[in-house]
C-alpha cells in the first residue's frame, strides 16, 4: 500500500514519524519521485535525527526537573521547610496544614525550529535513547540561604548533660549562657584512737564525724564560632559553700557531740576553652570534636583559708579540728584538659561518649595557713592526673524537646608531695548517673536541665545543673 516507505527502510520510516515539519518536507521529494537516497543523505537525516531526539529527552528530563522542585518546595516532608516550620508547632499551633503541590500534567516539547541544537554533554548519537543529564541551575538567593541554616557537616544537637556542650557554635554566632549548679554530698568518717587488746576490746577513743556540703555555683558562659568547625568559650564562676561537720571532741571522753560549721564564698576559676571538628561526619558516620580546657587558679585555694589549728595540722602536737573556717572557691592548682567527643546520630537517637584526660601542674613552696598568722611548709604538692569518660543517648521528643541519658566516670589518682606519694592519699573514684532534658523555648533560646546521681562512696550524692543558652 505505501511502497515508498518499503524504498526508505526503517530509519526513513522513523524519520517521517518523529522528524519536524521541516524535515518531512525533505524526506517527501525524496519518495514521491521514486528516487532513491543516498547515503550521505540517510545519513544526515540520522544525525538531525538524533539532535531533535536529544533536545526532546533534554527538555522532557528539565520538565520533570521543575516538577521535582515544585513537590519538594511544597511538600511538608522537605527538610529546608521542616527547618523552618520547626519551633513553630506547624498544624498542632493552630496553622493550616501544607497543602500537597497539584500533579502537573505531562508537557509537551515546543515545536522545533528548523536550527539543529548541540549535543548535551555525555550523549551518544549512536543510542538516542539514552538520557542527557540535567545542568545544575544555579541556586536562588533563598535557596542558599536556606542551605546555609541547615549546615548538614555540623553534629546534631543534644541535651547537654556535663560541661561538653553538643554542637559546635556557627561562625558569626555568639551565645550567652548563664547557668547555676547544686551540689550536695554526705560523708562518714570513724577513726580509731588507741590500741586493742582483743579483736573485740578497744582501749583508746573513737573519733566519728558526719560531714554535709552544699555547693552552689553560678557562672556566665560566653563562645563563639570562629569557623565552620572551630569555636571558643570563656567561663566565668561564681561560688557558695557551706559545710556542716558532726563530730565528737577528739582526745576527749565527751559523748556530746559538736557541730563545725563554715562557709565560703568568692569567685572561681575562670576557664578558657577551645573545640574543633575533626570531620565533617554525616549519614551513618560519626562526627568527633577535639577540645582544650584551660583552668586558671583566679579562685581563692585551699592554702590562703585559715586551718583550725594552733601550729600543726600533721605530726605531734596537733591541736584544733584541722579543718578550714573559710571554705576555698578554687582548686588552688592551673590545669589542662584534653577531651575527644564523638557524636553518631541515628534518628530519633544521637549516641556520643567522651573522653577526658586532666593534668594538674604542681605547685613548690606551697605553706597552709593555720591559727595565729603561721604558716605550716608543706613544700612541692602536685594532684593525681585526673582520666575520665562518658557515654550515653540523646533522644529526640518532638521538635522542641529532647532527653538525655548518660554515665560519667572519673578516676583521680594520688597526690604528690615533694616528689613522693602524700601519705594517706588514695586513687578516688566518682561515677556519676546522668539524666539530662532540654526544651526550646524560642529559636534563640532554650532550657537545659540536668541532673546527676553519685554511684559511688566519694561522688556528691545529687547535682543538679540548669542552663539557659541565648544565641544572638
Amino acid at each position: 500500500m505505501y511502497p515508498h516507505v518499503a524504498r526508505l527502510g526503517a530509519a526513513g520510516l522513523a524519520a517521517a514519524l518523529l522528524a519536524p515539519p521541516a524535515l518531512a518536507q525533505q524526506v517527501a521529494p525524496l519518495s514521491n519521485n521514486g528516487a532513491q537516497p543516498s547515503s550521505a543523505e540517510l545519513s544526515q537525516l540520522k544525525d538531525e535525527l538524533a539532535q531533535q531526539r536529544a533536545l526532546v529527552n533534554r527538555l522532557l528530563l528539565e520538565v520533570q526537573a521543575q516538577r521535582e522542585q515544585l513537590q519538594r518546595m511544597g511538600t511538608p516532608a522537605n527538610g529546608v521547610l521542616l527547618s523552618q516550620q520547626r519551633g513553630m508547632g506547624g498544624a498542632m499551633s493552630g496553622q493550616a496544614p501544607v497543602a500537597e503541590p497539584p500533579v502537573l500534567p505531562p508537557v509537551l516539547p515546543p515545536a522545533v525550529t528548523g536550527v539543529p541544537a548541540p549535543l548535551p554533554p555525555q550523549q551518544r548519537p549512536d543510542q538516542p535513547g539514552v538520557p542527557a543529564p540535567v545542568p545544575a541551575q544555579p541556586a536562588t538567593p533563598a535557596q542558599a540561604q536556606n542551605t546555609s541554616r541547615q549546615q548538614p557537616n555540623r553534629p546534631p544537637e543534644v541535651a547537654p548533660i556535663g560541661d561538653q556542650p553538643g554542637v559546635l557554635t556557627a561562625p558569626g554566632t555568639y551565645v550567652l549562657e548563664p547557668s547555676m549548679q547544686y551540689g550536695y554530698s554526705s560523708s562518714n568518717r570513724v577513726a580509731l584512737v588507741g590500741y586493742t587488746v582483743i579483736p573485740a576490746l578497744l582501749i583508746g577513743l573513737v573519733d566519728v564525724r558526719e560531714i554535709k556540703r552544699n555547693t552552689f555555683t553560678t557562672a556566665i558562659t560566653g563562645r563563639t564560632g570562629l569557623s565552620n568547625r572551630m569555636e571558643v568559650e570563656v567561663k566565668v564562676p561564681y561560688v557558695y559553700r557551706s559545710d556542716a561537720t558532726v563530730s565528737r571532741e577528739i582526745f576527749t571522753g565527751t559523748a556530746v557531740e559538736r557541730v563545725f560549721d563554715t562557709t565560703g564564698k568568692g569567685m572561681g576559676d575562670v576557664e578558657v576553652a577551645g573545640r574543633y571538628q575533626l570531620n565533617n561526619g554525616g549519614a551513618d558516620k560519626g562526627y568527633y570534636i577535639a577540645g582544650l580546657r584551660y583552668k586558671s587558679r583566679t579562685g581563692r585555694d585551699p592554702f590562703e583559708v585559715i586551718t583550725d589549728c594552733e601550729r600543726r595540722c600533721i605530726g605531734e602536737n596537733v591541736t584544733g579540728t584541722g579543718l578550714p573556717l573559710d571554705l576555698p572557691t578554687g582548686s588552688g592548682f592551673h590545669s589542662l584538659q584534653a577531651t575527644l567527643t564523638w557524636l553518631y546520630p541515628s534518628d530519633p537517637a544521637v549516641f556520643f561518649g567522651n573522653l577526658s584526660y586532666v593534668h594538674n601542674f604542681k605547685r613548690d613552696d606551697v605553706t597552709r595557713l593555720v591559727r595565729n598568722g603561721e604558716r605550716e611548709p608543706l613544700g612541692s604538692l602536685q594532684p593525681g592526673a585526673v582520666l575520665g569518660f562518658n557515654f550515653g543517648m540523646g533522644l529526640a521528643l518532638n521538635d522542641k524537646a529532647s532527653l538525655s541519658l548518660g554515665y560519667d566516670h572519673s578516676t583521680i589518682g594520688r597526690m604528690r608531695q615533694n616528689g613522693a606519694t602524700s601519705i594517706g592519699s588514695v586513687r578516688t573514684q566518682l561515677g556519676t548517673l546522668l539524666l539530662g532534658y532540654s526544651y526550646r523555648l524560642s529559636p534563640k533560646r532554650s532550657l537545659n536541665i540536668a541532673v546527676g546521681a553519685g554511684v559511688t562512696r566519694d561522688t556528691p550524692d545529687v547535682t543538679l545543673t540548669l542552663r539557659l543558652p541565648m544565641t544572638f
